[in-house]
């Protein structure tokens, strides 16, 4: 992927997560009572943007088999309650271990 279409779709990700979270703001003036319409709109923008996201990660790298162990290593680093940084530093190292192996072997 060349550096104008990164550009653009990290602006339509951008523009996609604040539409989604205007429009309560827009349409509900009042305080949102439902359980049901406060965790939707809660959710949808992260929905949203995984959707949006999640295709590109396979397409970032030459190897799908790196960007598969990479996005592995996130997901768990993710759900082991690591910060951001974190889960965004081993998954690149990851990638770029298993990078470094299938060019080596």
């Amino acid at each position: 992927m060349s550096l104008p279409e990164m550009i653009v779709a990290v602006l339509m990700m951008a523009a996609v997560t604040y539409i989604i979270r205007m429009i309560p703001m827009t349409f509900f003036r009042k305080k949102i009572k439902s359980q049901f319409l406060y965790s939707l709109f809660y959710y949808v923008p992260y929905a949203v943007l995984s959707a949006m996201t999640f295709p590109f990660i396979f397409f970032s790298t030459e190897s799908v088999i790196a960007a598969a162990v990479g996005t592995v290593v996130a997901l768990v680093a993710a759900f082991s309650k690591r910060s951001l940084i974190v889960v965004a530093l081993l998954a690149c190292l990851a990638v770029l271990a298993v990078e470094f192996l299938i060019v080596f072997i």
